[in-house]
């Protein structure tokens, strides 16, 4: 549910089944649903969208690497964020994707620092 506080595309995140969530857009108040499907043995987040619960495709990762393991402090960690372009997606939500993306990577980074 935290994400509700950083992912711009889909804010005020609520649950809505077992394991489906949704929220609304930022940017153009439509409602995303997405499925958080988390693989901690590999610190592997995936996550399915869609705009629909019936319509959820794997369109995002999120991946977490130890600090220690890159030569940093072990009391930190790097986060990267993957999303995959489908056929249908035009240019000019891509070009959004690709900045609320890096946006939302310095949100997480942010409330991280802060303990939150």
């Amino acid at each position: 549910m935290n994400q509700s506080y950083w992912a711009l595309g889909s804010w005020n995140r609520r649950r809505v089944g077992d394991d489906i969530y949704a929220g609304t857009s930022l940017f153009d108040g439509t409602e995303l649903y997405v499925r958080v499907l988390p693989r901690p043995e590999t610190l592997i987040v995936d996550f399915e969208t869609g705009r629909s619960p019936d319509t959820l495709e794997h369109r995002v990762e999120a991946r977490v690497i130890p600090g220690e393991t890159l030569g940093r402090s072990p009391d930190t960690c790097v986060v990267t964020l993957t999303v995959w372009r489908a056929e249908e997606v035009d240019d000019p939500t891509w070009d959004l994707l690709g900045h609320s993306f890096a946006t939302e990577i310095q949100m997480i980074k942010g409330r991280l620092e802060l303990g939150f």
